[in-house]
This record gives C-alpha cells, sequence and structure tokens, in this order.
C-alpha cells in the first residue's frame, strides 16, 4: 500500500477548518496529520509532526501565513504550501508568492479542484486556482517598468516555458528535452532576466499575454 500524503490544516477559522479536514478524509490518499488555528501554532507542532503538503490560511492571529511559510521553508524546504484566500486581492497573492508557496486556492473550491491541486502540489508542481490568473497578468505585465520584450525567448526557452506551463518540474523537463538539469536551471534564468519576471507565476502570465505558451 503506497505512503499516503500527510497533511497540516491551518485555518483560523473552525468551522472552515473543520469542512476542510472532514472533505480530506475522504480522500483516500490523504492523511490529516494535524490542524493548528494561527501561524505560531503550526510551526511549534511541525517540530514534531512532519507533513508533506500544508492548506495555510493567509490571515490568522498571533501570525500569518505568509511569516509561518516563510519560517517553515526556512526549516523544511522541501514542504509543499498551498495558500488558502477567500479574497482574489493582488496584496495577498504577491505576500504568499514571496513567501514561497507552492499554489493558491480559493476557499469555495469543490472537492475535485482540492483533489487535483492536492495531487499535483505532491508531485512538485505548481497549481493556481484559474481566478487568480488575471491578477498575475495585470501586476506583471502592464506594470509601469515591463520588460523589453523585444528580446524573444530562443527555440529552445521556448519549449522549456511551455513545458513549465504544463507543469514539469525541472527534472522532468531535463529528462523530456534530454538536457542536463543545470542546463534546465540555465535556461529558466535566462528567461527570467529576458522578461524581468522572478517566480514562475509571474512568467506564465507573461509567456500566455505574449502567446509563447499553449494552455
Amino acid at each position: 500500500m503506497e505512503e499516503k500524503i500527510k497533511i497540516i490544516v491551518v485555518d483560523d477559522h473552525e468551522f472552515f477548518r473543520k469542512g476542510l479536514v472532514f472533505v480530506l478524509n475522504k480522500l483516500k490518499y490523504v492523511e490529516v496529520v494535524a490542524e493548528a488555528t494561527n501561524g505560531q501554532e503550526f510551526l511549534d507542532m511541525l517540530v514534531t509532526t512532519p507533513a508533506d503538503i500544508v492548506l495555510m490560511d493567509i490571515n490568522m492571529p498571533n501570525m500569518d501565513g505568509a511569516e509561518a511559510t516563510r519560517l517553515a521553508l526556512t526549516r523544511n524546504p522541501d514542504l509543499k504550501v498551498i495558500a488558502l484566500s477567500s479574497h482574489q486581492e493582488e496584496a495577498y497573492l504577491e505576500t504568499m508568492i514571496d513567501a514561497g508557496v507552492k499554489g493558491f486556492l480559493l476557499k469555495n473550491i469543490d472537492k475535485d479542484i482540492l483533489d487535483h491541486a492536492l495531487q499535483v502540489v505532491s508531485q512538485d508542481k505548481p497549481f493556481f486556482s484559474e481566478e487568480f490568473m488575471p491578477f498575475f497578468t495585470k501586476k506583471f505585465v502592464h506594470e509601469k517598468n515591463a520588460p523589453n520584450l523585444n528580446n524573444q525567448p530562443s527555440k529552445r526557452e521556448l519549449e522549456v516555458l511551455q513545458l513549465i506551463a504544463s507543469g514539469c518540474s525541472n527534472q522532468e523537463i531535463a529528462d523530456k528535452l534530454f538536457i542536463s538539469l543545470r542546463t534546465v536551471t540555465n535556461h529558466r534564468a535566462s528567461l527570467y532576466q529576458k522578461t524581468g519576471t522572478n517566480n514562475t507565476a509571474a512568467l506564465l502570465s507573461l509567456a500566455i499575454k505574449n502567446n509563447w505558451v499553449k494552455i
């Protein structure tokens, strides 16, 4: 029997948290190992409670989701954090991206989207609720200091970009293109430099806007 994905749910609203745990417990590959009501409580329990994925609320007392995410990933870089938000506000999204989350989910998601998101993120791939994409596009494509798009990605960089958009990890990209992991990393760095972006969400938003990738 395959080992279950260990999940911690962090949210200060008991009604939502318990409802989410109830849904998670219906997924046969999931084991909810702990619940926390704020970031500090989560960090304390993380010391003795190993987890694979954390479903993290953003606004909480004592310590919010962004700070808890930054500290948790400093201690355990392999931990995968999915932000939970009831608001489609740009400031929340940018803050959580900077903190290092692997995905974003609106709190009004259904079981099927939650199921899909967990399976994608468990494979070390990013997952974003569709509703967030317009905010990424607005932030990173239309800001005043937009990158000079005359410096177009190379053919190989576009191939890498398409695989990133498909949710492939760096290792999967290397395997599919028969190149080294270091080469993939170099292509990513080049793409960030050419586009003036510094994270996957921003890069993909720009790529979609310029029709560099097919979704």
